[in-house]
């Protein structure tokens, strides 16, 4: 059976663009303005408050792990920060080690940030399964990831890049499944914490060219159709038959850009029976027909 999950993360294509060791001390705020990346970190010792957008602040103490994966607007800051006016300026004392607020002194906090990057033409659209924030507390395995990540940033060895690529993916499948189950946010991870809707989802993966139905559907998860559409529209956020089109479109993303097979090919890939039919799809689905697509 097919891992939703892992597949998704595949997809993504992530990819470590920047990571660091910061220390800090007495009061300080440190605010971003980010484009989407993927912001993580990890407590070391100590304690800070973070503020994300749209979410209300969390207080971080050593052993949380925090992640958004497409970030856009957050800000740090010691438990008692400064006037909101007043930005600290990091300072890097060698390359990849950071300290902020206090010059001297003994810091009052370590921890790992880090940054990464999609290379997904589609990863709004992946990205928008995911939850928009994730928290884990005594997260001593993410920490561990997030050493490997930081540790491998800074050492050129060979296959550097291929490394860091799957330690982001682990990174990322780790902290996602740690938040599944009902209490997560509509997406992805809510409906995998749901059995009987975990049993669609793997299902529409495993066989994405089958002609799905929403009676087949709910046959396989043992619910009336009914309750099986509203039970997944509530979980996942989008109804079956969305879903389905998505994944298939993301499958065909994928496949054009790769350049390996042509668009008839890929048509059968999906579940389409022809070429025509596939490209009006497709077209509709991205706004491009899927040959100008695989030429971008």
């Amino acid at each position: 059976m097919a891992d939703p999950l892992a597949e998704v993360v595949s997809l993504l294509q992530p990819s470590a663009s920047f990571s660091k060791l910061v220390s800090g001390a007495g009061r300080w705020r440190v605010s971003r303005t980010e484009s989407g990346r993927t912001f993580y970190c990890v407590i070391l010792e100590g304690a800070s408050r973070l503020t994300v957008d749209g979410h209300g602040a969390l207080e971080l103490a050593a052993g949380d792990f925090v992640l958004t994966p497409s970030a856009q607007n957050f800000t740090m800051t010691s438990l008692d920060p400064p006037p909101t006016n007043i930005e600290s300026l990091p300072l890097e004392l060698r390359p990849g080690v950071y300290r902020i607020g206090d010059r001297d002194g003994a810091p009052d906090l370590r921890m790992l940030v880090g940054y990464g990057v999609f290379g997904s033409s589609d990863a709004a659209l992946l990205v928008s399964l995911l939850p928009q924030l994730i928290h884990v507390c005594g997260a001593a395995r993410l920490t561990m990831l997030v050493r490997l990540v930081d540790e491998e940033s800074r050492d050129f060895r060979p296959a550097r890049d291929v490394i860091l690529s799957r330690l982001l993916e682990v990174l990322l499948i780790e902290a996602l499944r740690s938040t599944a189950g009902p209490a997560s946010p509509p997406g992805l991870l809510r409906g995998l914490g749901d059995d009987r809707l975990a049993i669609a989802l793997r299902h529409i993966h495993a066989q994405p060219t089958r002609q799905w139905t929403v009676v087949q559907l709910a046959k396989e998860t043992a619910l009336s159709r009914s309750a099986f559409f509203d039970r997944f529209r509530r979980a996942v956020g989008v109804a079956p038959m969305e879903y389905l089109l998505y994944w298939r479109m993301a499958l065909a993303k994928d496949l054009l850009r790769r350049k390996t097979v042509g668009v008839a090919e890929v048509a059968e890939r999906v579940g389409y029976g022809s070429a025509s039919t596939f490209s009006t799809a497709f077209s509709r689905h991205v706004g491009l027909p899927p040959s100008a697509y695989a030429q971008q």
